[in-house]
């Protein structure tokens, strides 16, 4: 899941933003210094349509808040994370994350293209851009020292509840994303700390230990 949703990501988004700002700007610096003072030519009038993002986040701040609609955050089985055992040794394993349709895929004249029940390799098309770095919620500093700007940290559970994602999220000030169960069973993971990058046509599983300390517990 995680692959194809990551399959059109050729590079990092901020590198195509970096390539793009070049382009924008290095032309407008050579311009600059050409352009003549500018005049207003006809009548105008000031816009009286009231600013549409003022709007929007007017009527957010009159709605009560979603905790008092379903509760603590703490309760919601959406920010749960998957439970992980810890490692106990260094370890580098290989995983190919075979997927298997649930329905068939067919062409716009019905015909099927491949049936239900059809196993790939989805590595064997596309690539992953960044690696995953999955840890306990007492191995979160670690990872924030360890993880370039592109990896995604994701968060796993342990014996004990982990915490509020979105609240370590502004803590750290970068996103923390949850371990969905899905995602671990598609990997094959079963401790954490470890480091889930792509070799080809395979994921390598580097699991770290012993358990690193977090800086953001200290």
């Amino acid at each position: 899941m995680i692959a194809a949703s990551l399959a059109h990501q050729a590079r990092p988004a901020w590198i195509e933003a970096a390539g793009l700002a070049a382009l924008l700007l290095a032309p407008a610096t050579l311009v600059l210094p050409a352009e003549a003072a500018t005049s207003t030519i006809g009548r105008t009038w000031p816009i009286a349509e009231p600013d549409a993002l003022s709007e929007i986040e007017g009527k957010v701040a009159s709605l009560p808040p979603m905790t008092s609609r379903f509760g603590p955050r703490s309760d919601w089985t959406a920010m749960r994370s998957a439970a992980l055992g810890v490692a106990r040794r260094n370890a580098v394993r290989t995983v190919v994350p075979f997927y298997t349709l649930g329905d068939d895929i067919r062409l716009p004249d019905g015909r099927v293209l491949y049936p239900k029940g059809f196993t790939f390799n989805p590595l064997t098309y596309v690539r992953l851009p960044q690696r995953l770095i999955v840890v306990h919620a007492g191995e979160v500093g670690w990872a924030l020292d360890e993880a370039r700007p592109t990896d995604w940290i994701l968060l796993a559970s342990g014996s004990s509840p982990s915490p509020d994602p979105i609240a370590l999220s502004q803590k750290v000030g970068r996103p923390i994303f949850i371990l969905e169960d899905a995602v671990r069973q598609r990997l094959g993971l079963t401790v954490a700390p470890v480091i889930i990058s792509q070799a080809g046509t395979k994921l390598v599983l580097d699991e770290r230990a012993p358990a690193p300390v977090s800086r953001t517990a200290r």
